[in-house]
């Protein structure tokens, strides 16, 4: 069973709200390319997501639910240059590459949030709720769901894993 790092809630949720929402090929393409890699750690920016995966790439998920996937490197250096200054994408570069070389328990992060949660990755969902949306990843053991709000621009990553 895993357990959630400390400081982090364990968290239990209703999901009778949510309803389940046809994704598009191109989310389909790049759901296939994560299912089998771990989320590391993540970044919201830009109203949007970015989710380090073990395979050294940066899946991003933004506020409509739709998503991109690209080399760490390359998506670092397209993110959203009016919210991230050069020094800010030189910390979030930093830390994409000590969260590739130390795992989930990388310490000294300044941008990036580690996963409490150890989450290989087995299956996506995408869910709508009125405005919201949610894209839920699942591993045997943990969930890592990322909530959006078309209505807010809010974005929020959550992980949780069984009660237990």
């Amino acid at each position: 069973m895993t357990k959630a790092k400390p400081g982090f809630k364990i968290m239990d949720h209703n999901s009778s709200d949510w309803t389940e929402c046809e994704t598009t090929k191109h989310q389909d393409h790049v759901i296939a390319h994560v299912l089998g890699a771990t989320v590391l750690g993540w970044l919201i920016a830009g109203e949007a997501a970015h989710l380090l995966l073990d395979i050294g790439f940066l899946w991003t998920i933004y506020l409509d639910g739709e998503m991109n996937l690209l080399p760490q490197g390359v998506a670092i250096s397209e993110l959203d240059a009016d919210e991230l200054s050069i020094a800010d994408k030189t910390d979030v570069a930093f830390d994409a590459q000590l969260l590739l070389s130390e795992g989930r328990d990388a310490s000294g992060l300044r941008r990036f949030t580690a996963s409490p949660v150890d989450c290989l990755i087995t299956a996506v969902e995408f869910l709508a709720a009125n405005s919201e949306r949610r894209i839920v990843v699942e591993s045997d053991e943990a969930k890592i769901e990322v909530v959006t709000s078309l209505e807010t621009a809010e974005v929020s990553v959550v992980a949780e894993c069984p009660p237990g």
